[in-house]
Order: structure tokens, then sequence, then C-alpha cells
């Protein structure tokens, strides 16, 4: 049996708590996706390409993207129109991979809705409120991933969970971001 040294705290944080495991494994998944894709193309760290200032002036050349990135090293030459011809074929063959699109989809949005969870829940939020509003934005974040960018579809080639997860994600974090603003609106006087 512990005992606890000094006064005995409260939870403060249970609901970010809650939801840190399941936002957690989720980005373990993306994250994992990507190691698989380095080490599938043997690209560890940075950008590859096999792009040369030679191949610039090799009008037959057709340049191969970075297999991670989807970019190429662009070499300049003093020839003007084989730069122009090259940016043009970078511009055709640019795709960038699917796992660093999710992977970056997703830490473009969680971060800061985790900072509004914890400024709503450590100004009196209703928890069940919270817990609804984190559980709906990972169903989100994972239809735009999973139901989104990884299917084909209408919706510029993925699937419809693109625009219902990019959407509602932002909905959600909007919607986060004014309750925590209601939260302390006593603060401002109002």
């Amino acid at each position: 049996m512990g005992s606890t040294v000094g006064l005995p705290a409260p939870k403060l944080l249970p609901v970010a708590g809650t939801w840190a495991a399941p936002f957690t494994l989720y980005f373990l998944l993306l994250s994992g996706r990507i190691v698989a894709q380095r080490l599938k193309t043997e690209v560890f760290i940075g950008h590859t390409s096999t792009f040369t200032a030679k191949d610039v002036d090799n009008p037959a050349y057709k340049p191969k993207p970075d297999p991670l990135h989807g970019t190429l090293t662009l070499i300049l030459s003093y020839n003007f129109y084989s730069l122009q011809t090259s940016i043009r074929t970078l511009r055709q063959d640019y795709h960038p991979p699917v796992a660093i699109r999710c992977h970056s989809n997703f830490l473009d949005t969680v971060p800061l809705a985790f900072i509004f969870l914890t400024t709503a829940e450590l100004n009196g939020g209703n928890r069940k409120t919270l817990n609804y509003i984190m559980a709906s934005l990972l169903a989100l974040r994972i239809a735009q991933a999973e139901g989104g960018l990884r299917l084909q579809g209408k919706f510029g080639n993925n699937g419809i969970g693109r625009p219902v997860g990019y959407f509602g994600s932002m909905g959600v974090i909007g919607g986060l971001a004014g309750y925590a603003a209601f939260l302390v609106k006593g603060y401002w006087g109002l």
C-alpha cells in the first residue's frame, strides 16, 4: 500500500488523460506506416534523387520522385529552356505518399485540439461533453486518413472520408475553442 507525501491532489485532467492513449496509439500506427515505407524504399533520412545536372540537358530524361517525399532535388542549369521543361515535369510527377500526408494531417490538428481540451477541462468544462468531442475528433481523424486518403474515390481521387474528416475536424476544433472561450467569459466581464 502506497502513501502520499504532502496534500492529496485531485486528478485535474481526467478527460485529457483518457484520450491520450487512443490518440497516441493511432499516432504510433501512422508513424509506423512511414517507418515501414522507409524500410521498403531504403531511404532512411532526407531527400534522395537521381536527378543531376546532366539530366537537365537530356530532353529524354524523365525524373523519378523521391519515394518518401515525392519531390526532386533540382540542380540548376545554365540552360533556361531545360530548366523550364524540368520544372513542368516535376509538377506533373508530384504525388506525395499517402503515409506522410496522413501523419502530417494528424499532427496539424490533434495537438491544438488537446490544448483547447485542457483549457476547457481546467476551466470547468462538462466532462461528458468533452469526452464526446474527443471521441468525435478521433473518429474524424481516422475517417480522413483511412476512409479518405487511403481510398480512391470522387473527391480529388480520394474517398468521402477526406472532406468529411477535414471539415468535421475543423468544426470540432472550432467548437472546442469556442467552448473553452465560453467557459471563461466571466473573466472578460460578459
